[in-house]
Formats: structure tokens, C-alpha cells, sequence
């Protein structure tokens, strides 16, 4: 099949070309006309933040949207700036999303300013969630905001609002589309075989991410979904291309003409391009047991992503080929590209028999290190970072330091609860509140125009990521609310981001086992049916988890501070939110296996052909090294671009990632599979027979007489 379809596609090239830059025009225009805004809920199903949360939309409409918060400090005094500050809130009340405002010089927010007048705020409550509001709609609030500061006033805006609507100004995929090329440059040494990886790149991710802006109105997608969408889309398209541009330009050295070396190379490495895109795709859709919206959102994005990029592999790259021809070699750069060595004479091949004359060492030793890579994952404090990690450029990290300043850390995380049933208790309930180590203040109950539900807000005395305040909210849970509505038909739920995001964290914790074990379970059924061995398969699955924990270990030393955090933006011990762990595995298990198929793949049919196991290790090794190496330095570079990014979650993500591919193509590839296999020897292909009677022949570069049907082509 993909013979017909690289010979239709080479020879009717211009049409191809036609059709994909037609249908990325079309996906611009889609995007265009039914773009939908992004969603995040964060709240675990069935926890009680959430069940606080859906009772704030039914009883408390009005009040079910997010607030903007408007932070002012005047050094001189708030009074002295009431007359700019009042007539900033009345502009901001013109704005069809706010529903009221809640003005420091009310009596209702006379507690808004702080007790050397210096710091004020007010609250400005909106329609909907952050996430359901225009995202440039967000930006005219927040614009209103920042434009009222000067003459001795300075004001800020803060809440999840404000937060969106910086999203603009994040993105670091242009740092990483470029260190590619360089990569690229470095190992082809010609213009035009490095601009055929990213070409392919562009065109998926452009695609993919158009689409995705369509996908939003029927799956609610976060805001940060389309860089790690775009994070993982560059890195497979170019690694693609990558491997179907390698074998092209190796069929053309070897004296076959452009249109067989096309046929041959998608025949080949296209086949296994879509193996391994598959192996991702399943890897990704593993979120789906997991039973979070948000999670399933980012799964959704970034599988299109890889979907769009194998189609355009397979596809496009044999047809923009036929147009290349010899020309590949063109635009040849001085140094870069030399021709490589025989490669059982390379240093790769070297390596692996210096390492299997050593293969107890190497193998203790690699298990070794990877284990203590991993112990600080351990110590890794799950949590929703705040504010205070956005940079000081950023006008909500701004206003969180004012609000520290002028009323404690705790009021950015106001924790928000609903009182169900008989109100007479509240007051009671209230006083009980007041008077709990942790609480700063409590408002008075506020009921609804039915009266039979009230809210509470309650600020801690602690800032939203301290462990202090989630610990808080297992006291209120667990003790004191339970004390205080004991005899009475009261129901009390707390809620609020602290509170959600520790359902939310506990929720994909407990379930993430879960994912693992059926990610793990499937990629070892998958390499059994390709290896055919027992040993492979269990290794791989092994190893790849052994190197997912070793990345985890890393994050950890990042999030904990000291030199290495300051290194990556992170300066202060920081919470990890359990979904980060969550996607890296999801992610980082697909692409690992990439790797492992299609070394494995090599080292297999060179068994195959010597029935020498030690051979051929070092010549599976030796021929597949620089593809893959070269392939490994693009994912590391795509994924440490994002490290940059002002976002803590997706410096997380990246920094991560790139530990992960890095780890796995050196200490993993180049240490334990060499020693391993050695020490395994033919016990590595191990097979019971009534097992290999049931499984079917898998050939992932192609079947005998796939490859014949191939060169008949020509």
C-alpha cells in the first residue's frame, strides 16, 4: 500500500503540493470562522470543590464567574487617589462580562485597604470563568487596568483572568523550530535537506493547530494545550522527515534515481514512521483513562498534532522529493554532513564492544545512576503554584506582592464556601471559622435571594501553594466543619483554586497508576508482536520507565530551588501539579519507543542474518547512531526552548522532557541496551513456542516482498 501511495504521490506531485497548501489555507479559515475560546477545569469529578463549586452556579449565578482583581498601591495614601481609582471602576463597569464590582471604598470592601492606606483593591466580578471569556476580551480588561497607572498610582490586575490573558505573550516554539535547523544543518550539511524536515513540520503544526482551534467546541482544551501540542508536533515532524529524508538521501548514494530512492524510503522508514506514530498516538490517548476534561483536551491536541504530521510524512515529503531529485545536496555547507565513516569502523561501533567487554560494570552502573536520578522524585510536593512564580514582568506576579505586602500572603488564594440548609447556624458556623489556627479572616455569610444557601470566604494566613494551606483544608474538612454543623442538617463545602487543586492533584494521583500499567501493558504487547521476544519487550518496558523516572527525579532537583532551579526560572521551592508527571508519561513513553523500535528493528535483522548477538548490538548500534542521535538533539532542543517560557508548568514540562529524551538516548541506548543484550545473549530473542505460533509476523520497515514490490517500481 504505501508503495502505491509514495509512487501516486511522487508522480503526480504538484497536485499534493497544491492540495496540502490548500487545505492549510482551508484550516487557517476554518480557525478563523469557528475558533472556539479554550476551557480548563481543573476540579476532580465528584470531589467536593467541584460539588461547591456547581452549587455556586445554581444558587449564586451571578457570582459563579471569576473576579478580576484590581490591586492599587499609592505611597501617598489610597485616599489621596480615590477620584482615579473610582473612575477606573467605572469604566471597567461598562464591560458586558462584569457583573458588579466590589469597590475598597464601599462599605461592603472597607476591609479592601490595608491598615497604612498605602495598598488597596477591589473585586471585580465577571459573567463566566476566565476560560469562557474572549481571550481578547480579557486582554481590554486587563488593558484598562495597567493604562490607570502613573502620577504616584500604581495599579495591577491579578486573578486566573489576568493570567489568561498574558497567554499572548508566551511562546517559545520559535526557539525551537530554529535550534532544529541548525541540528538539521549540522547533520546533512546541505539548505535543502534541512529545509525538507521543518517544511514538513510547519505544514502539520500549522494544520493541526488550526484544527485544534475548531476541536475547541466540542472538547474543552486548556490554554496551554497548543505549546505542548506544538512542543511534541515539531519534535516527531522533523524526527519524521528526518528518517524518511536519511534513507532517501541513502538510496541515492547507493546509485538508485530520485523516484526509486523515494519509493524505497517511504516503503521503509516511512513504515516505520508510522509504527512509531501510532506507538505515540496510543501512548497519548492512555490520558483518556485518567477521566479528567482538561487532560483529555491536551491529549486531543496534541494527537492531532502527531496524526496531521504522519499523513504529511507520507505524503507530502515524497512529493516535495520528486521536485528535489539530486538537489537535495544542493546549497552544500563547508564541513557540515561529511560523509560517514564504515560504520564498523565508526566510534558507535566502538563504543558498544568497549562496553560489552565490560557489560556487569555497565549495566550496574547505568541501573544505578537512573535510580538516583529518580530518588528526588520523591520528595516532590504535589500542588497548584501560584502567582509568585510568574516573573516580575508579569502584572499578576505584581499584584500578588502587593497584596502580600498590604494584607498577607493568604489573600491570593481565598478559599470560598457554600452553606446549605438552615442559615440560622452560619453565624455560628462563622465564629468557629474565626477562631481556627491558619484562618486570617472570615467574611459574614452571604445568602442567596432564596435563603437557602450562603457563601463564606475565608483568606488563610498562608499563600495558595504553601503546604500550610492545603493542610488547612484537610483541618476544615475533617474537623472543625464537621464540629460546627454536628446535629443540624447544615451541609459545608469547601471550595476555591487551593481546594480544587487539592481534589484535582489527589484525583490524578490516584488514578495515575492506571495509566501507567495500561500504557506499559500495551507497549510491552506491541514490541512482543514486533520483536517476537519475550526479553525485549520486558527490557524496553523497563528501561523506559526507569529512564520517565530519572526525568521525574530531575524536575524535582528543578522545583526545589537552590542553583538549578535558579537556572531554569524557578528560585523557590515549588509545588508540582499532578497532572505534569501525568503528561510527561503519556508523552515521553510514545516517543521513547520510537527510539526503541527502531533500534531494536536493526539490531534484529542483523541478528537475524549473523545469528551473532554480540555483532549485532554493535552493528544495529553503529548503523542507526547518528540518525537517532541527531533525532534525540532535536526533541532536547524543542523541549528545552519551553524552559525559557514564563510559565512555571510548561518550564516544568520542558525541562522534563528534554531529561528524559536525553537520558534515554545516551545512558539508555548507549550504556544499558549494549550491556544488557550482551549479558542476555541469544536468550534475548527468547520465544515458547505456542506463543510464536500465535502471534502474527510484524515487519516494521516492510515484508521480503514488500521491499521486492518496491524496487519492481522502478
Amino acid at each position: 500500500m504505501l508503495v502505491r501511495l509514495a509512487t501516486w504521490c511522487y508522480e503526480r506531485r504538484r497536485l499534493v503540493l497544491g492540495l496540502w497548501v490548500l487545505a492549510l489555507v482551508a484550516s487557517f479559515a476554518l480557525s478563523s470562522a469557528f475558533g472556539a475560546a479554550f476551557k480548563q477545569d481543573y476540579f476532580a469529578p465528584g470531589s467536593e470543590s467541584k460539588e461547591a463549586l456547581d452549587v455556586l452556579r445554581e444558587k449564586f449565578p451571578k457570582r459563579s464567574g471569576d473576579t478580576l482583581q484590581v490591586v492599587f498601591r499609592a505611597p501617598g495614601g489610597i485616599e489621596q487617589a480615590k477620584p482615579r481609582i473610582e473612575a477606573l471602576l467605572t469604566d471597567l463597569a461598562d464591560d458586558e462580562h462584569v457583573e458588579r464590582i466590589v469597590s475598597p471604598f464601599s462599605e461592603q470592601g472597607a476591609f479592601q485597604i490595608s491598615q497604612d492606606r498605602t495598598i488597596a483593591y477591589a473585586d471585580v466580578e465577571l459573567d463566566e470563568v476566565a476560560q469562557d471569556i474572549d481571550l481578547e476580551e480579557s486582554k481590554v480588561l486587563v488593558d484598562k487596568v495597567l493604562a490607570a497607572n502613573g502620577d504616584g498610582l500604581q495599579v495591577e490586575a491579578g486573578g486566573q483572568t489576568a493570567a489568561i490573558a498574558l497567554q499572548g505573550e508566551v511562546g517559545s516554539e520559535g526557539i525551537g523550530f530554529l535550534a532544529a535547523a541548525l541540528i538539521l544543518l549540522v547533520t546533512f550539511g546541505s539548505l535543502v535537506a534541512m529545509g525538507l524536515p521543518l517544511m514538513t513540520a510547519l505544514f502539520g503544526i500549522g494544520i493541526s493547530m488550526s484544527l485544534g482551534a475548531v476541536m475547541r467546541n466540542v472538547v474543552d482544551v486548556p490554554d496551554w494545550a497548543p505549546s505542548v501540542a506544538a512542543m511534541v508536533g515539531i519534535g516527531v515532524g522533523i524526527d519524521y522527515a528526518l528518517f524518511i529524508v536519511t534513507r532517501y538521501r541513502s538510496g541515492l548514494s547507493d546509485g538508485t534515481d530520485p523516484r526509486q530512492a523515494t519509493i524505497t524510503a517511504i516503503s521503509t522508514a516511512g513504515r516505520a514512521v508510522l509504527f512509531a506514530g501510532c506507538t505515540v498516538v496510543i501512548s497519548l490517548m492512555g490520558i483518556l483513562l485518567m477521566g479528567v476534561p482538561f487532560a483529555a483536551g491536551v491529549a486531543f491536541s496534541a494527537t492531532l498534532a502527531v496524526l496531521v504530521i504522519m499523513l504529511a510524512s507520507v505524503t507530502l515529503l515524497p512529493a516535495v522529493l520528486g521536485f528535489t531529485g539530486h538537489n537535495i545536496e544542493r546549497l552544500h555547507v563547508p564541513f557540515f554532513g561529511k560523509r560517514a565513516k564504515a560504520y564498523d569502523h565508526s566510534l558507535w561501533f566502538r563504543w558498544s564492544r568497549f562496553i560489552q567487554r565490560r557489560p556487569w560494570p555497565a549495566a550496574i552502573g547505568g541501573f544505578l545512576l537512573l535510580v538516583l536520578l529518580s530518588l528526588p522524585f520523591y520528595s516532590m510536593r504535589f500542588g497548584f503554584p501560584d502567582a509568585s512564580n510568574d516573573p516580575t514582568t508579569f502584572t499578576t506576579r505584581r499584584a500578588y506582592d502587593l497584596l502580600t505586602t498590604g494584607f498577607g500572603k493568604g489573600f491570593n488564594g481565598p478559599m470560598l464556601l457554600t452553606v446549605e440548609g438552615d442559615l440560622s447556624k452560619a453565624p455560628g458556623i462563622v465564629e468557629r471559622l474565626r477562631t481556627t489556627p491558619g484562618v486570617a479572616n472570615v467574611s459574614p455569610p452571604q445568602p442567596n435571594e432564596a435563603g437557602d444557601t450562603a457563601i463564606v470566604q475565608l483568606i488563610p494566613t498562608t499563600s495558595p501553594q504553601a503546604k500550610e494551606t492545603e493542610d488547612l483544608v484537610d483541618r476544615l474538612r475533617d474537623d472543625v466543619i464537621p464540629a460546627a454543623v454536628a446535629g443540624s442538617d447544615v451541609k459545608v463545602s469547601v471550595s476555591g483554586l487551593v481546594a480544587g487543586g487539592l481534589d484535582s492533584n489527589r484525583y490524578i494521583s490516584g488514578r495515575l497508576p492506571l495509566l501507567i500499567g495500561g500504557v506499559v501493558i500495551l507497549s510491552f504487547l506491541l514490541l512482543l508482536v514486533v520483536f517476537r521476544s519475550v526479553l525485549v519487550a520486558v527490557k524496553a518496558a523497563i528501561m523506559n520507565l526507569l529512564s520517565i523516572g530519572a526525568a521525574y527525579g530531575v524536575v524535582a532537583l528543578c522545583v526545589n530551588g537552590g542553583p538549578l532551579g535558579d537556572l531554569i526560572g524557578i528560585p523557590e521551592p515549588t509545588p508540582v501539579p499532578s497532572f505534569i508527571p501525568m503528561m510527561m508519561f503519556a508523552i515521553l513513553f510514545g516517543l521513547s519507543m520510537d527510539y526503541e523500535v527502531f533500534l531494536l528493528s536493526r539490531i534484529r535483522e542483523e541478528y537475524e542474518r549473523t545469528r551473532d548477538n554480540g555483532l549485532a548490538v554493535a552493528d544495529g548500534l553503529a548503523r542507526t547512531a547518528r540518525v537517532i542521535t541527531a533525532a534525540a538533539a532535536i526533541m532536547v532542543t524543542v523541549f528545552l526552548a519551553f524552559v525559557p517560557s514564563p510559565v512555571v508548568f510548561l518550564k516544568m514540562i520542558g525541562v522534563g522532557m528534554a531529561a528524559a529524551i536525553f537520558i534515554d538516548a545516551t545512558l539508555v541506548r548507549m550504556v544499558l541496551v549494549p550491556a544488557t543484550m550482551e549479558l542476555l545473549g541469544d536468550r534475548n530473542w527468547w520465544l515458547p513456542g505456542w506463543l510464536a505460533r500465535r502471534l502474527p509476523n510484524v515487519h516494521v520497515e516492510g515484508t521480503p516482498a514488500e521491499l521486492e514490490e518496491a524496487a519492481a517500481s522502478a
